[in-house]
């Protein structure tokens, strides 16, 4: 991803010391560009449960990159005791974050693959190390690959249009979500730069306004035009012809291709369906969650603290302040996530290709998990 011009992952290890992992606090964005240094699991645990980072690959990225530095400050007396803390490291990270699935499964894979490659402690710690730096070089290819399969879509589009290619987004799946590149940003980065027109519908996502401070900050970095909306437009927008397409991300994809994303994404998916609109979900492999099927009555639904929605966070004279909304007796439920069905999604963008929204368009792609 571009930064000013310079090229940045979202974590990473510290250069010149790797006991440090670091990442870009998302935060302050779009005012401000803060680089934070992370040097315990539990710091790491949270920066995930506080939404420093956020998104499904980064999430998963960060769980790994957790679990190493768990592995740097668990005990070395023996590995049976090393192990013991790594899986109390790795409970506490999954509990942070529960819809995404990107995270259990980073915490069970670093388990597994220390478990079955390490004999002691150090050993764990550099397979730990080499595990997570995987897992995040896995999340950036596949992004690169979901660029590809997905530009293709658009570039049908505008063979048919002839003219500027209107895509509708929700909430950030871009680069700041994943490790490199994002899922539904991917598709758009490559389309521009095999010279496709294209223009961006910004929803602002609230209550965290994840669209209007973070996708439009990466869209202004990498030069693509778009337009913020309030959240309640895009059917109007559908209605009159204004959206070709829309791509989101997603937080959890079950094998029958229900999809848990960042509230609000299924009313877009039906006003999509309504209006004849092709809805699609970009997303890596890892958030698939092949143990279960109906995602409306088996996805657990994050719940998070009602200060989200009651306040606002913005610039004012030059400083960054957070405002009340709403009076403060008035209670407020915040639902992180919704259920869009299979049904009104158009297909699933995946790093091997575009798969029907079910099982059967799943396993045909991902045939090893027949």
């Amino acid at each position: 991803m571009n930064v000013g011009g310079e090229h940045y992952r979202t974590i990473w290890l510290k250069p010149g010391d790797d006991r440090v992992v670091q990442i870009i606090d998302q935060r302050p964005l779009p005012h401000e560009f803060v680089i934070e240094d992370l040097a315990s699991s539990d710091a790491m645990a949270r920066a995930i449960k506080e939404m420093h980072l956020r998104g499904a690959g980064l999430i998963g990225a960060a769980a790994g990159w957790g679990m190493y530095l768990a592995a740097l400050e668990a005990p070395q007396s023996s590995f049976e005791t090393f192990m013991a803390y790594l899986h109390a490291a790795g409970d506490k990270l999954k509990q942070t974050r529960p819809t995404a699935v990107n995270l259990e499964w980073a915490v069970d894979r670093q388990q597994r693959e220390i478990a079955s490659r390490a004999q002691t402690p150090a050993e764990g710690v550099q397979v730990a190390r080499d595990t997570a730096q995987a897992i995040a070089d896995e999340d950036a290819e596949f992004c690169r690959r979901i660029g590809e399969h997905g530009a293709r879509i658009i570039e049908e589009i505008y063979e048919k249009k002839g003219e500027t290619v209107n895509i509708l987004t929700h909430c950030n799946a871009g680069w700041l979500a994943f490790v490199d590149y994002g899922t539904a940003t991917a598709p758009m980065y490559e389309a521009q730069k095999r010279g496709v027109p294209i223009h961006v519908w910004v929803d602002e996502t609230r209550p965290r306004n994840q669209g209007a401070r973070l996708t439009a900050w990466e869209l202004v970095q990498q030069g693509v035009p778009h337009t913020v909306i309030a959240d309640n437009t895009g059917g109007h927008l559908m209605q009159h012809g204004l959206v070709d397409m829309v791509i989101t991300g997603a937080d959890r994809v079950t094998r029958c291709g229900d999809v848990a994303n960042k509230i609000g994404t299924y009313l877009k998916a039906l006003a999509a369906a309504d209006n004849g609109v092709p809805f699609y979900v970009a997303l890596p492999s890892s958030t698939l969650d092949w143990t279960i099927c109906d995602g409306v009555a088996e996805i657990p639904i994050e719940q998070r603290g009602e200060e989200e929605v009651k306040f606002i966070q913005g610039l004012h004279g030059g400083e960054v302040k957070r405002v009340l909304l709403t009076p403060p007796e008035s209670p407020a439920a915040n639902y992180g996530f919704d259920v869009t069905p299979a049904r009104l999604v158009r297909g699933l963008i995946t790093e091997r290709g575009v798969a029907a929204a079910s099982e059967a368009g799943l396993l045909d792609l991902y045939p090893e998990r027949r």
